[in-house]
């Protein structure tokens, strides 16, 4: 599991050291993307994480020691935004992030907890990317359907849609969208999502890129191999067929691939609530909240 730092002062050794480190785990997690778009070659489940969220893989390299952590030797990040010097040292300027990022940090946080408070649910079974090819004649994937289109629309027929995440349910196509058991706005969101959602635990990735410095580095690694993990799950339980790129599929409209994709979703969902709380730490530290900082630099992640 990784470690985060165990005190509030890394010396310049330290935490150089832990530079390296992190632009080593961040470019072994990207290396297979890299080396596809060198080639121009596109991947339908890899390549998601890169052209959905827009993230390039220069955001996971940088590393942050996150709030409340002092720098030593460290002259030269202190240029760098967000960031000031202190003493002999240099850390993350937090009250000038929240104050630069205040209605973004605000509603992050707001999602977050909210997310975090309510019940999870566990009975989608991923019917949304069903829902987004239900009775068009285009789909969001150059692969084929796994049970051909009229089988495809006659999965979505059987079941009842109980979508809680905007940003999947603005994809369904016009036919599926009144099917949904609750219609979804996003203002919405903050009192919609709930933690056994796979993509809003893919998101907690999102906000960690978007909290920028106050997320210490292995902490945007986790999210994003947590945000990796369930790219895998959300497409092996979708319609289409992925056995040539080498996933086998979760097939949800059988009683066993519904069995199969609950007890990962309850998994994944397990880790999502678990990073959500140490970003909520990350941004409990920025805010002085008493004991926040320690608690963060004293525990793994996960």
């Amino acid at each position: 599991m990784t470690q985060l730092a165990t005190h509030n002062v890394l010396t310049r050794e330290e935490w150089t050291a832990a530079v390296e480190a992190h632009a080593a785990r961040a470019d072994a997690l990207t290396a297979d993307h890299r080396a596809r778009a060198s080639r121009a070659q596109k991947h339908p489940v890899e390549d998601f994480l890169f052209t959905y969220y827009s993230y390039k893989p220069a955001i996971l390299r940088r590393w942050h020691p996150g709030a409340g952590v002092l720098l030593e030797g460290a002259g030269e990040r202190s240029t760098w935004r967000w960031y000031r010097t202190e003493g002999a040292g240099v850390q993350v300027d937090a009250e000038r992030f929240r104050t630069e990022k205040g209605s973004m940090y605000r509603g992050i946080v707001n999602l977050l907890r909210a997310t975090l408070d309510r019940p999870a649910r566990f009975g989608c079974f991923g019917l949304h990317e069903w829902a987004m090819a239900y009775r068009s004649d285009e789909v969001r994937h150059a692969v084929p359907l796994r049970l051909g289109r009229d089988g495809t629309d006659a999965v979505v027929d059987a079941h009842d849609l109980t979508c809680t995440h905007f940003d999947a349910f603005r994809f369904f196509t016009p036919e599926a969208v009144p099917l949904n058991r609750t219609p979804l706005r996003r203002e919405d969101q903050a009192a919609r999502e709930q933690p056994g959602c796979l993509h809003a635990g893919m998101d907690v990735y999102k906000w960690a890129v978007k909290l920028g410095p106050l997320v210490p580095g292995p902490l945007l690694l986790d999210a994003f191999e947590l945000a990796r993990d369930i790219r895998a799950l959300d497409m092996q339980a979708s319609p289409y067929d992925l056995t040539a790129w080498g996933y086998a599929p979760v097939p949800i409209e059988t009683p066993e691939g519904k069995s199969e994709y609950v007890a990962r979703q309850r998994a994944l969902s397990a880790r999502a609530q678990r990073l959500r709380r140490v970003v909520l730490l990350a941004v409990a530290a920025s805010d002085d909240t008493p004991g926040g900082a320690d608690f963060l630099h004293s525990r793994s992640v996960l």
